[in-house]
């Protein structure tokens, strides 16, 4: 369907299409009572190559198996699996309860990091394993595969506690290396991940 304005073809499908596959979906995982997710492999054997230079994960109704958890990223360079490298990052967050009394803004000190080499926390507070809880956001890393510059992130993740708070959390940082970053691996820092979808995507031309 195009755009028409005063006889002047303004957008037809083929831009809307242009504009549209500027996000590429690479790979989907979706858990199982998993231990981990791991994007890793592919036809280049790395999850990060220099096609993309920004690359988005969507979380989609990740559900822990446990009470009382927190959701996790790490990553590794080359065919590395230790997931360990130093990360310097902040963290904050709002939140604000069913019964409407109890609300919080402020910084997380107990989720950043200083050059630290743990898996970095990407929602705040305790996640709630009830059925009717589970936690949905995103993260973004700049150009994994740089060889000059450190590599930063961002993420936003919206998650419900076992105390039914509506947790609003934002992190950002950067992984420590000048090595081009080649997987991801994302976990409850414990117990499984029972059920949920991670799906990345590379954006092009940004």
């Amino acid at each position: 369907m195009a755009i028409i304005s005063n006889a002047v073809t303004m957008a037809d499908a083929g831009a809307f299409s242009v504009g549209l596959g500027s996000l590429i979906h690479i790979k989907t995982l979706t858990a199982s009572s998993s231990a981990t997710l791991d994007f890793v492999g592919g036809a280049s054997s790395v999850v990060f190559d220099n096609t993309y230079p920004l690359y988005k994960f969507e979380f989609i109704n990740i559900h822990p198996a446990t009470n009382n958890v927190t959701f996790s990223f790490q990553a590794d360079t080359g065919s590395n699996t230790d997931y360990n490298i130093a990360i310097t990052s902040s963290a904050f967050r709002a939140q604000h309860s069913e019964g409407d009394d109890s609300s919080v803004l402020g910084y997380k000190t107990a989720h950043d990091q200083a050059n630290g080499t743990a898996f970095q926390h990407l929602t705040q507070n305790a996640q709630g394993a009830d059925n009717d809880q589970c936690l949905c956001g995103d993260l973004f890393i700049f150009n994994p595969s740089s060889s000059t510059f450190v590599k930063n992130f961002t993420s936003r993740v919206s998650n419900m506690n076992e105390g039914d708070l509506a947790i609003d959390g934002l992190v950002a940082g950067y992984f420590n290396t000048t090595t081009a970053l080649t997987r991801v691996r994302f976990k409850m820092d414990s117990g499984n991940i029972d059920a949920g979808t991670i799906k990345l995507y590379g954006i092009k031309d940004s």
